[in-house]
């Protein structure tokens, strides 16, 4: 006796359609399921069985072989539950059903024959639609997420039998598509009003904001640096449809959705502990599960006290941040996840925190100490920050004054409409952003006059920049110029760019 049906697994950050095999003959009573299964897919023989007999079926006393197709690829989860589940009743003939061609079937068993929510449920019925299937049947916990894909007809159920009698057309209320909305929170929106003074920094994170371009925080402690990055999400702009399809899909397979049913329409902020590993920060584990660069995709990662991150954790941001994408590599499979992010990054300027703000506080830190805290952030790394800036502290009267800060919603409104003139610029195109130009693109439309040339050559030789920083300037000063709405890149523009780059020899030289 024999069944097939169908599944899904995740692989990476998509979803692969798994065939579900369930062949029953005679011998001895056993249950084995096969097809490079983990562990998670392994006890769901234990789950299946319980789950069948408290569900009011019966369990077949013979011997029971259940194999997950293509067989070369892992599987892990316990997603394959309810497939397995139905897969047994079909073969043993306690259930007739003849269309499972045109099904998906999603979902973890409860030893009560209960469906329990999976995560990743999105990427899932995506590839189902792919894979030319136009029926799936979720858990009710998530029959919203899986409402989100156009073109799926999603069945809700609550436990086997009702999936049993879905199958069957005894009663089929398909779920409504979900109204594709944003996902909506109560959180007192963060507004760069709130912080006195700073005018400079603001207009720096504008800037960033902007073009999307990495950002280094300098300062003394107290003086704002944390207090401003996280207040950088209210400047950024919405995300586009297929970004936040992109995003949504990374936190249904982390299991991070704040509300099922609705696409996340506002820009990841990650700011992940500084005793995080390179595994947790770029991904990883025996299959690979996104880490924290690609938790922040399309949106902002956060980085508070660099220099208390392991050398390990920072070295492995090398290539994120110059190739937008992670590839893990185990001996089975190379996963690559994305990770177009912003990295705001904040650090004092010694272990103490107030070396060259002695007229705040004396630094107590030797030559060494301040010498190893500064070596923990490398070249290379500082290279890939497009813009350093200092953070100093904020005086008493600046604090008391009344005078009105600039709020986020103005700042947002030049943001909006710097990044309409460079989506104009890179239409057709995948570039989003400034900070995503490549070379050729850095060409043309990056190009400066002669006297503006001569200062960035000044410049080049007086502060040692490299090439990449050479390129970093000219995709900054693309942005000032976005923000003025100037078509060309004029002196001021990059007189503006070079002073963010100044700190590569007043900390570093």
């Amino acid at each position: 006796m024999y069944a097939k049906l169908y599944s899904c697994s995740i692989h990476g950050l998509d979803g692969v359609v798994v065939e579900v095999e369930v062949d029953i003959s005679n011998g001895l009573p056993a249950f084995d399921v096969v097809g490079l299964p983990d562990s998670a897919v392994r006890e769901a023989r234990d789950r299946v069985r319980a789950a069948i007999k408290n569900s009011g079926y019966s369990f077949p006393l013979q011997r029971i072989t259940t194999n997950l197709a293509p067989a070369a690829l892992r599987k892990e989860g316990s997603g394959f539950d309810l497939a397995i589940a139905l897969g047994v009743l079909f073969a043993s003939e306690q259930l007739i059903w003849k269309e499972s061609d045109s099904w998906l079937l999603l979902g973890e068993m409860a030893l009560d024959g209960g469906l329990r929510p999976l995560a990743g449920v999105l990427p899932m019925v995506i590839a189902g639609k792919a894979g030319g299937f136009r029926k799936v049947i979720v858990p009710a916990s998530n029959a919203e997420e899986a409402g989100l894909v156009a073109g799926m007809i999603v069945f809700a159920a609550n436990t086997i039998q009702e999936a049993a009698a879905i199958l069957r057309h005894e009663e089929a209320p398909p779920v409504p598509l979900t109204s594709i909305t944003a996902a909506t929170t109560k959180d007192v929106p963060a507004d760069f009003a709130d912080v006195r003074g700073q005018r400079h920094v603001k207009r720096t994170m504008e800037v960033a904001a902007a073009g999307m371009h990495n950002l280094l925080l300098i300062g003394p402690p107290g003086s704002g640096k944390t207090m401003l990055a996280r207040r950088i999400p209210s400047i950024l702009t919405p995300m586009q449809a297929s970004e936040s399809l992109e995003v949504t899909k990374i936190r249904s397979i982390g299991g991070l959705l704040t509300q099922k049913g609705k696409r996340e329409v506002h820009r990841p902020f990650r700011a992940p502990h500084h005793t995080i590993s390179p595994a947790g920060l770029i991904g990883g584990g025996s299959i690979p599960k996104p880490g924290e660069v690609s938790l922040a995709h399309r949106g902002v990662l956060f980085l508070d006290e660099l220099p208390e991150f392991s050398k390990g954790a920072l070295e492995v941001l090398r290539q994120p941040l110059e190739d937008h994408h992670v590839t893990v590599s185990r001996a089975r499979a190379t996963f690559s996840f994305p990770a177009n992010f912003m990295l705001i990054a904040s650090m004092n300027p010694c272990p103490c925190g107030f070396y060259g703000y002695e007229q705040d506080r004396a630094c107590t830190c030797t030559p060494l100490q301040v010498q190893r805290y500064r070596s923990k952030i490398s070249g290379p790394l500082l290279d890939r920050m497009d813009i350093h800036v200092e953070v100093p502290r904020v005086d008493y009267q600046t604090l008391s004054e009344g005078t009105k800060e600039e709020s986020s919603i103005s700042i947002r409104q030049r943001v909006v409409q710097a990044r309409k003139r460079q989506a104009e610029r890179f239409d057709g195109t995948t570039i989003l952003h400034n900070e995503a130009m490549p070379p050729a693109y850095i060409r043309r439309y990056c190009k400066i006059n002669k006297e503006t040339d001569q200062l960035l050559k000044q410049s080049f030789d007086a502060l040692g920049l490299s090439a990449r920083a050479h390129d970093r300037i000219l995709k900054v000063a693309r942005t000032i110029a976005d923000l003025g709405g100037e078509p060309e890149i004029q002196l001021p523009h990059v007189a503006e760019a070079i002073q963010y780059r100044t700190l590569d020899r007043k900390w570093w030289g």
